[in-house]
């Protein structure tokens, strides 16, 4: 006997029976499961299901089977033969690695068992589990088939009310309607007991209808004129449509009552995704120095779903000046979450990107809903990064013009308290400090004052005003304007030379066509603040912040008086006003001089058609009218808040025209539809023949 023959010989039987049982104790589960499958979904699914749960329990059998190895073996033979005397290990060793003796027992084992059959290794399990798992899949089996579906096209069809019926006239008895939505909502197909129905656009309807008696032949017949034969199949009659726009119809048997009721399909369109940017929190973004990537997060929400992968487009503009280089690329997103709330989050590396000089990076995200065919699409709002130029990286013009911050001025409230802040100061600051501070503030005061003084059209300009001194006190004054050696001496004002005054002190920014916005009396008082606010400095250079703080707070007043002046005078501006014609005074003669009564405001034309059909159904004279309603609204279905009731209160009068309850009906929903009036001036009537003798005879 080789060594390989127990193996090959005893070991297969009990391999064997362990992928029988295996199987046994597994084919209940897969049968249940298939049955859920095709319950529960279709045939395709319960066939498939089947296929994957056999090829798992076989899968699982042979794996299970593997443990019947040598090892195993060996084990069950010294167990099952005692004649074996624990020696079978013998029988795989390598015979030039044994001893004499070990070949001698070798041996013998070998003839014991060569001499007797070979024994039954495998032990056998207990089949209650498996019996019991069988009889419970048996009743889990027969649940599935047998409990009632209460959305299965097939079930029990509802009573209809059609109106009454009468003795050997078809009438509908009983109706189910079921919608089957389309495959991308991920909404199940339910069955009604209604005719009416909301559904998503793009569904298919299925009628399932029984009469009673059976008619010769029937039909839906939409309102536009459109019909859909229904077949009969056994005593039931069936048909099926795909609704894409709302529509109303009736269920018309051959030889029935000949207007049965109105049934209402309304659609719910799908509406397009929305985008919200969650991070950042601002859309232009500015760059870091040591920012290496930039993270973005967007939320997609929409009514069915969205596609689980969106499209970031980054464009990249760098270069400054004439110079800018575009690049763009699309990176494709997946979202996260439910899909119908999905999160779109990516984080950029700039590296990548190629954006190293300043400039902008521009994401925009780009998602798609679930929708087919043609999804919509949505592009989300642009998220900019912007990369600011280096300091002193300047080019061109640039480079050529200096860029200063901006001068800011001290108020003259915040000179009053840097004076009282300066004399309250305790111990007081030595003298040299005191005159420093006080002239600091002096300056503050100084450009306040000239600040002020362009409304004056004082000269703005670098250290001392050249405007003209404007009190006594500094009159006498020494000129503020430097001589130097060697030129003549200005010269002095005389009376009644402006013009050597303004040329010798200023100059002429108020002029009497265009210089100013201030009216007299306002100029006057900032005038006056201007007057004390020179004052205040004077004493503030000399180092009497104390006599300075009495101008100070005058002008403080003046100042809160311009502020709240109402009065502004603007200059005259543009060509000169015609010249008088000299030849028409005195003459009476004004014909063509145009009236300056207003002119009445004209509202926006309205479409009369259907105010003139509603006036109309008062009368009870609507002959042709309804046929011009109906026309009328086919052509502006956009324009009516609802159309299908007002194209069903048009049908059930058309057909009971002397209803009364129908008419009212009509006209109330016809009101809802007509255009409101544009509001406009109406113009006043000018009266009748009494009114104007009446007006003629005034004085």
């Amino acid at each position: 006997m080789s060594v390989e023959t127990p193996v090959t010989e005893w070991a297969k039987p009990a391999r064997t029976q362990s992928i029988r049982d295996d199987l046994l104790l597994g084919t209940p589960i897969v049968l249940v499961t298939a049955a859920l499958g095709l319950r529960l979904a279709n045939p395709a699914t319960g066939v498939g299901l089947a296929l994957l749960g056999t090829i798992a329990i076989v899968v699982i059998a042979r794996n299970r089977a593997r443990r019947y190895d040598r090892r195993w073996l060996i084990g069950a033979i010294d167990a099952a033969r005692s004649d074996a005397e624990d020696s079978t290990d013998l029988l795989f060793a390598d015979p030039a690695a044994l001893t004499p003796f070990q070949r001698l027992q070798r041996a013998r084992v070998e003839a014991r068992l060569a001499t007797q059959p070979a024994p039954d290794l495998y032990l056998a399990r207990s089949h209650r589990p498996t019996v019991a798992l069988w009889v419970a899949a048996a009743v889990a089996i027969a649940a599935i088939v047998l409990w009632p579906d209460r959305s299965e096209p097939g079930g029990a069809l509802s009573p209809a009310h059609e109106g009454v019926a009468r003795p050997g006239v078809p009438a509908l008895k009983a109706q189910r309607l079921t919608v089957v939505p389309p495959a991308y909502t991920g909404l199940p197909a339910r069955a009604l007991g209604t005719l009416d129905a909301r559904i998503p656009a793009g569904s298919r309807l299925e009628w399932t209808l029984a009469f009673a008696p059976e008619p010769i032949a029937a039909s839906l017949t939409v309102l536009d004129g459109t019909r859909t034969p229904l077949a009969q199949s056994g005593a039931a009659w069936t048909a099926s449509r795909t609704a894409d726009r709302a529509f109303l119809y009736r269920v018309i048997a051959q030889g029935g009552q000949p207007a049965p009721p109105l049934h209402r399909i309304d659609v719910i369109d799908d509406q397009p995704p929305r985008i919200r940017l969650v991070s950042p929190a601002e859309t232009l973004v500015q760059m870091s120095p040591d920012q290496r990537s930039w993270s973005l997060s967007f939320e997609a929400t929409d009514d069915y779903g969205v596609q689980p992968v969106a499209s970031l487009r980054i464009v990249v503009a760098q270069g400054e000046g004439e110079n800018v280089r575009f690049s763009e690329r699309i990176v494709p997103v997946r979202g996260t979450g439910d899909p119908r709330r999905r999160i779109f989050a990516t984080t950029i590396a700039l590296a990548g990107t190629g954006f190293t000089e300043p400039g902008d990076l521009v994401a925009q995200l780009t998602v798609a809903d679930a929708r087919s065919p043609a999804p919509h699409r949505v592009v989300g709002p642009g998220i900019i990064l912007r990369r600011p130029p280096a300091s002193g990286a300047e080019s061109g013009l640039e480079a050529m013009t200096r860029r200063t911050m901006p001068a800011y001025f001290s108020s003259q409230r915040q000179v009053i308290i840097d004076a009282e802040a300066l004399l309250a100061e305790r111990p007081p600051p030595v003298p040299d400090r005191f005159l420093a501070r006080s002239t600091s503030i002096a300056e503050d005061q100084r450009l306040l004052r000239m600040r002020y003084g362009q409304f004056m059209g004082e000269e703005v300009g670098g250290g001392a005003t050249n405007a003209m001194p404007t009190s006594d006190a500094e009159e006498g004054a020494a000129p503020p304007a430097e001589q130097h050696a060697g030129e003549p001496p200005a010269p002095a004002p005389q009376f009644g030379l402006e013009s050597v005054i303004v040329e010798t002190y200023g100059h002429t920014h108020d002029e009497s066509e265009a210089a100013t916005l201030l009216d007299p009396g306002t100029r006057a008082t900032l005038r006056q603040a201007l007057d004390n606010m020179r004052q205040s400095e004077t004493a503030l250079r000399l180092g009497e912040p104390r006599r300075a703080l009495p101008f100070a707070y005058k002008a403080l007043r003046f100042i809160k008086q311009v502020q709240q002046a109402t009065r502004i005078f603007l200059a005259r501006t543009g060509s000169q006003l015609p010249p008088v014609d000299l030849a028409r005074r005195l003459t009476g003669d004004r014909s063509d001089m145009a009236a300056h009564t207003l002119a009445s405001t004209a509202a926006d034309p309205i479409d009369a058609t259907p105010s003139k059909i509603w006036a109309a159904l008062d009368t009870r004279s609507d002959t042709g009218g309804l046929d011009a309603l109906a026309r009328w609204l086919r052509m502006n279905e956009a324009r009516v808040p609802d159309p299908l009731a007002l194209s069903a209160a048009i049908d059930t009068l058309r057909r009971d025209p002397t209803c009364t309850a129908c008419r009212a009906k009509l006209r109330g929903t016809l009101w809802r539809a007509l255009s409101r009036p544009t509001p406009g001036l109406t113009r006043r009537p000018d009266g009748d023949a009494v009114g104007h003798r009446y007006l003629d005879a005034l004085p």
